[in-house]
């Protein structure tokens, strides 16, 4: 049977087999290695929290099912010939069949994944895919040399900080599929039941020094620029019909609420409705507060967990060597609530880079070229209150004058 070779983060080189969707085999791909894993784990005898993840009751259910299709022909008379033994090939048929009803790959539509919703709110479509029960594949950053992964290398060193660990996903590990790298990190999602989310990207400047160090002038963005504001631009600049990358930056800081406020709100859902994806320009202070009024829906329970456990990210932060090392680019805070679970993360940390040891940063004070202030602190500051002053307004009480 011909097929596409593929290899595990084992070393394990697989055919795969041609005769069933690709699409099947790409989620059975994912639970042969934690059958792999699973194997490992056996094998080492290993005892924690990891074995029990490996060893969850749908994997543990469906390896048993595998085995026992596969001892079938074990069990023929003695006369019969010895059968070959089973073949990862074999089992990823044999995962391929099941698949529909194991996690599928991403999109950037809503997704079912078992009992509970799985979507991906904001970000580039297709850069999170579900990966099993409790877990995401992210892929690695466009651009990213092989070597270099920043956000693997940011959330290795905030796995380790006492300080932070508990103020991220869990990381896993990195892996390698489809000659792609990807990291595996917990699902926020998992556990919530039909939730509420919001997604807001902290701090002042979201773009890296680096990216606005050329200072020539270039045709491509101030034709951006004109179609977001054909008033944008200077008088200089529209005769020469060139702004530089870093004009045009803070130019899209300011259509949002980032460059004064120090946050903006990429994206919110609530149960029943569409994602509530186009708020980037959400700049005024009362639209920002009756957007985040609307994701609260006046309940005091959430608004206080909220707050509470922004406050503890916020000296969490404070605390952490890695912060003050490190400027916090682009990352941003995911909050989610149901009916019985509150929480939010700190995500995303893409553009995090190490400073010069001779600078310090605050993560409030304003950006100048050459600085690394961000306004991370100076955005959550303000998050904190905005949520606590965000308020549904009450019910009008009807006219019964008449």
């Amino acid at each position: 049977m011909s097929g596409t070779e593929v290899t595990s983060r084992g070393a394990e080189s697989v055919s795969l087999p041609t005769d069933l969707p690709v699409r099947l085999y790409v989620r059975a791909l994912r639970q042969y290695q934690k059958l792999i894993d699973l194997k490992r784990f056996t094998q080492e005898k290993v005892v924690g929290k990891d074995e029990e993840r490996w060893r969850s009751k749908n994997e543990g259910a469906l390896f048993k099912r595998w085995k026992r299709a596969t001892s079938v022909e074990a069990k023929a008379p003695a006369a019969a010939p010895t059968p070959a033994p089973a073949q990862p090939s074999d089992l990823l048929k044999f995962l391929a069949i099941n698949a529909l009803e194991l996690s599928a790959p991403a999109s950037d539509a809503l997704l079912k994944s078992r009992s509970s919703e799985w979507f991906q709110l904001s970000g580039h479509p297709g850069s999170l895919a579900p990966a099993g029960p409790g877990t995401v594949w992210k892929r690695r950053a466009a651009g990213d040399h092989p070597a270099h992964n920043p956000e693997r290398d940011a959330y290795e060193a905030l796995a380790a900080c006492p300080h932070m660990r508990s103020a991220i996903p869990r990381y896993y590990r990195e892996l390698e599929y489809g000659g792609e790298n990807f990291i595996e990190l917990q699902d926020l999602l998992h556990g919530f039941r039909d939730p509420y989310v919001m997604d807001v990207k902290m701090g002042t400047r979201t773009f890296l020094e680096e990216e606005v160090s050329n200072a020539r002038a270039r045709h491509d963005l101030y034709e951006k620029m004109v179609r977001l504001d054909p008033n944008a631009p200077t008088e200089a600049e529209h005769a020469a019909r060139a702004v530089t990358k870093l004009r045009y930056m803070q130019f899209r800081e300011h259509c949002s609420s980032s460059a004064e406020q120090g946050f903006r709100i990429e994206a919110v859902k609530v149960p029943g409705q569409p994602p509530l994806t186009d708020l980037q320009k959400v700049r005024e202070p009362e639209k920002l507060t009756a957007t985040i009024a609307h994701f609260l829906g006046n309940d005091e329970r959430v608004r206080l967990a909220i707050t509470t456990r922004l406050r503890e990210i916020r000296s969490m932060f404070e605390k952490s060597e890695f912060f003050r090392q490190h400027e916090i680019v682009g990352s941003s805070i995911f909050i989610i609530y149901d009916n019985e679970r509150v929480g939010a993360w700190l995500i995303d940390f893409g553009k995090t880079r190490r400073v010069p040891d001779d600078i310090k940063i605050t993560h409030r004070e304003p950006w100048q070229q050459g600085n690394h202030e961000e306004g991370f602190l100076y955005g959550l500051d303000r998050l904190i209150n905005t949520i606590e002053k965000a308020k549904l307004p009450e019910a009008a009480e009807p006219d019964v004058s008449r």
